[in-house]
């Protein structure tokens, strides 16, 4: 018996994995993450489709556990990549006691996405070597750490707070004029890229309208500028 979990990308179709594609159309019951994946992705798929949106771990468990006793092939299907915020341990750790082995098929995550969106690199000579991906305080986290890893002055990416646009960057201690994006259902049909300043984000995204669905990027490689060759193209 064994359960595949498998990243769906970003939102496009296209960006599943060929493996990731493979195992959907194999599968003979699909548990998938409700409005968080695109709904393209299980047209026309043969498998049971059961929305996991609003359901326990223990009824996607049971309902996982009587498909593989019936020698179903299943696959538990998360947006993004499933190791980032995928809560993936939790769901793998019962079927693993129960005898059942797991595989994990990466994905590509809404993080890269958003940098491809904006034509960026997350990490970029002279102006950001490191990358601080993170999430601010909230239903499931009681404190976050979001003002002490700022200090750090490199690329900080958001998960799971455009709803908290305000405090966030209050929480921040850096220049007022940091750049920042906020990319809206990276890679989607609808995709909305913002751009601004730590001072001025917060109303842009607020005049937008946006308040899911949107990961937030701090740093100066948001601009694209002020960056040095990397070695591997330094003249010769």
């Amino acid at each position: 018996m064994k359960v595949y979990f498998v990243g769906a990308g970003p939102g496009d179709p296209d960006l599943i994995t060929v493996k990731g594609k493979s195992l959907l159309e194999e599968a003979d019951l699909i548990v998938y993450a409700g409005s968080l994946v695109n709904p393209r992705l299980l047209e026309g798929r043969k498998a049971e489709l059961v929305d996991s949106n609003g359901q326990s771990l223990e009824a996607a468990y049971a309902k996982i556990m009587d498909a593989l006793r019936s020698g179903k092939k299943v696959v538990r299907l998360h947006s993004g990549d499933p190791s980032l915020y995928g809560a993936i341990l939790e769901q793998m750790k019962p079927l693993e006691e129960a005898g059942v082995e797991v595989e994990v098929v990466p994905g590509v995550s809404s993080l890269f996405a958003a940098s491809a969106a904006l034509k960026t690199q997350l990490t970029l000579k002279g102006v950001s070597e490191s990358l601080i991906v993170t999430r601010p305080a909230g239903t499931t986290l009681e404190r976050d750490e979001l003002a002490a890893l700022s200090r750090h002055g490199t690329t900080l990416a958001v998960f799971l707070g455009i709803d908290k646009i305000r405090d966030i960057v209050a929480s921040l201690d850096r220049p007022g004029d940091t750049p920042v994006a906020v990319v809206y259902h990276a890679s989607w049909p609808d995709q909305r890229i913002l751009l601004g300043t730590l001072t001025d984000i917060a109303e842009k995204v607020e005049a937008a309208g946006i308040s899911r669905s949107a990961l937030i990027l701090v740093g100066g490689v948001v601009k694209r500028t002020g960056f040095g060759r990397s070695h591997l193209y330094r003249d010769r």
